[in-house]
């Protein structure tokens, strides 16, 4: 998974260089044509004669030959679409550019792990956040706190079902809201 954009980079210096490879091949066949057709035909066909438009002025203004609408000249109008290709020194740049942001947040993410770190074992309660889940970090920072660190991260979690007194009278049916389970940090990384 990691070789794909160095091989997706090699796929698309190999099309680029294909590409190329062809326009010239092209070029040089109409050069080669031109010049077998053109002896011939240079004398067999004059050139048109360029028109002229009256000016405000009075004066003629030669007006512009119109665009040949060949296939030459739409394989160089795509060519002037293509997105110019960069130098290997800006490529270069962008690649170590790129290294030195991912290097960057990868080391901001990994700090905490640089600090100077203890593991504690305990049993704290994860209290319910606002959405209904566990919130084990605060868990964590309580454990961590108890012990006399500032802040943790949790390790290792258990899980206990609690029920209230209900359940234990004989021939009740059990309903959804008698128990809960609640989830406990038993081991932290503090620091």
């Amino acid at each position: 998974m990691s070789n794909r954009p160095d091989r997706l980079a090699r796929a698309g210096a190999h099309l680029a260089t294909a590409i190329v490879a062809i326009s010239i091949l092209l070029i040089a066949a109409v050069d080669a044509w031109s010049q077998a057709e053109g002896s011939s035909a240079s004398r067999d066909v004059e050139a048109p004669a360029q028109q002229t438009m009256p000016r405000p002025d009075g004066s003629a203004a030669p007006t512009p030959a119109p665009e040949n609408p060949g296939f030459f000249n739409e394989l160089g109008k795509m060519f002037e679409k293509f997105p110019t290709l960069k130098s290997p020194q800006q490529t270069m740049e962008d690649l170590n550019a790129g290294a030195r942001d991912a290097a960057k947040s990868a080391s901001d993410g990994l700090s905490w792990l640089a600090k100077p770190s203890s593991m504690v074992s305990g049993r704290i309660i994860c209290p319910v956040s606002a959405n209904g889940a566990a919130d084990c970090k605060l868990g964590a920072d309580r454990l961590c706190q108890a012990k006399g660190f500032k802040e943790g991260n949790s390790l290792n979690v258990d899980a206990a079902e609690t029920c209230s007194a209900k359940v234990l009278i004989p021939g009740r049916t059990r309903k959804p809201d008698d128990c809960r389970t609640d989830n406990f940090v038993t081991r932290a990384l503090c620091q």
